[in-house]
């Protein structure tokens, strides 16, 4: 069988199995969030967090895998993204509102304790909730981003690189707002993406904003598909990009007041060698030193030689087989 047609009936497959993903939403602080489901028999929960330009649909894969492996599996919209409620002042929003996303959704739906599963910004979440409410998690699964909280010594590793970084733009208001605004939604998630998916962080000179990076006749990566496009550009479209670039990117730098983080529970950092997030200064010594093991020292650490940023994408079988071998390793529920 061709690569075509094996991707196109891994695709087939795909969308007979999507079908049967739930969708419901849940009140937390007076917000309606959305949130994805699979597998609603089990007791074993799995929460999937979401970074940008992502929402729950990043989980397809995962989201299938768990239920097949006996998991029920939730992947939620955080408040000002995709199908869930904009905050009612989305400049004001910080990382730790989403972690009150995270402790609403599992209180609203019965659920005392959960595996946590985080990919970029999300990872943040998924640390900060198990530094802050460690009754709540019983396993850690981040994917590209090792342990580190919001805060200053982020600031300090970004100053390192030039002011054309991508973050850097981001937070100064209105810039990426003025940027992607030249631009349809499904453009500027799509740029994204091509950018993202490189092996380079992506820096604009002086006289360039970030969506002028990309060039637009680049294809979509072979494993995002355009019917992966529509899907995340109809979710974008509904929320705008207000609130996802308040959090993570103009928040980013404010202390959270946590002194001593330390996160116990058993887990796996899984890292893409051609995720460019590995090229920030100082996080490729914190993970292959296994520095980062101070912080979470029961942390395994798996690469992926040709894995990208989006690797839960672009490899879902590897990742998955990682994941939940893991979890029945270390009888996660």
């Amino acid at each position: 069988m061709s690569h075509f047609h094996s991707l196109h009936s891994l695709s087939l497959s795909l969308s007979h199995k999507m079908e049967q993903i739930q969708h419901k939403h849940v009140q937390v602080k007076g917000l309606k969030l959305h949130v994805a489901e699979i597998g609603a028999g089990s007791t074993k929960v799995v929460l999937f967090l979401h970074g940008f330009p992502e929402i729950w649909y990043s989980w397809r894969h995962q989201m299938i895998a768990a239920a097949h492996a006996g998991y029920r599996a939730l992947a939620i919209d955080f408040r000002g993204h995709g199908l869930s409620d904009p905050p009612l002042e989305p400049e004001k929003a910080s990382f730790l509102d989403l972690v009150d996303d995270v402790i609403g959704v599992l209180d609203s739906l019965g659920i005392s304790k959960a595996i946590l599963i985080g990919k970029d910004s999300g990872a943040f979440i998924t640390f900060l909730v198990a530094v802050l409410h460690p009754e709540r998690v019983s396993t850690v699964v981040t994917l590209g981003i090792p342990f580190m909280l919001p805060g200053p010594s982020v600031l300090k590793a970004h100053q390192l690189l030039p002011k054309g970084l991508y973050i850097t733009r981001w937070q100064e208001p209105g810039r990426a707002e003025a940027d992607f605004g030249r631009l349809d939604v499904k453009t500027v998630i799509k740029n994204i993406y091509t950018l993202f998916s490189s092996s380079d962080i992506p820096i604009a000179s002086d006289d360039k904003e970030i969506m002028d990076l990309v060039d637009p006749s680049t294809p979509l990566p072979p494993w995002f598909s355009h019917e992966d496009l529509a899907a995340y550009a109809d979710l974008y479209k509904n929320s705008g990009f207000r609130t996802s670039l308040q959090v993570p990117y103009r928040c980013m730098y404010k202390d959270c007041g946590i002194n001593n983080p330390k996160i116990t529970v058993p887990s796996l950092l899984i890292m893409g060698e051609k995720d460019y997030c590995i090229k920030f200064p100082g996080i490729e010594d914190f993970i292959r030193s296994e520095k980062v093991k101070e912080f979470m020292p029961d942390l395994e650490i798996d690469y992926i030689p040709e894995g990208s940023h989006f690797v839960q994408e672009q490899f879902p079988e590897q990742v998955n087989q990682l994941i939940f071998s893991f979890l029945g390793k270390h009888g996660a529920n």
